[in-house]
């Protein structure tokens, strides 16, 4: 199974998104490859913020050696799923994507946790550490709900 995260930068919340996956995959021993992206092009080349490395650090995962890069429309041909984190990265994905959108492997990342709700993981940018805090948590147990979706692996 190959996963991206995407968000709009590509240095807070899809970063998260991305080890969170990576880690739990890897503790149950499952062989995905998980990415993340972003749509905008203000960072590309970058590390994760530095309050998602912190956030992520204090629960045992380690994003630091992760750079943005942006989303592709020939992601769609290289990925099983894509995951934005919120509605207007999916109307730029589809924006950006065109012809090759598909709605049958695009998932928002608070579907798997609030089933057709289209709720929004919030944007930590420029908000304090606890905005982080917070995002990670969603995420974390989004992924849970994803991992069971696409497994027969049941979590918490």
């Amino acid at each position: 199974m190959k996963v991206l995260m995407v968000c709009l930068g590509n240095i807070c919340r899809s970063p998260l998104a991305e080890g969170i996956l990576q880690h739990k995959c890897e503790q149950l021993g499952l062989d995905w490859h998980v990415d993340s992206a972003g749509t905008n092009g203000y960072h590309h080349g970058e590390p994760p913020h530095c309050l998602s490395q912190r956030v992520a650090k204090l629960n045992g995962i380690d994003i630091s050696k992760q750079e943005s890069r942006p989303f592709r429309s020939s992601d769609y041909a290289d990925f099983d799923l894509i995951v934005p984190m919120a509605n207007d990265v999916l109307e730029d994905i589809q924006q950006i994507s065109r012809q090759h959108f598909s709605a049958s492997k695009t998932k928002l990342m608070l579907d798997f946790l609030f089933p057709e709700t289209g709720m929004d993981v919030p944007d930590p940018w420029s908000k304090s550490e606890a905005a982080y805090h917070e995002v990670f948590d969603l995420i974390d147990k989004a992924c849970d709900k994803l991992i069971q979706a696409y497994t027969s692996i049941k979590q918490p």
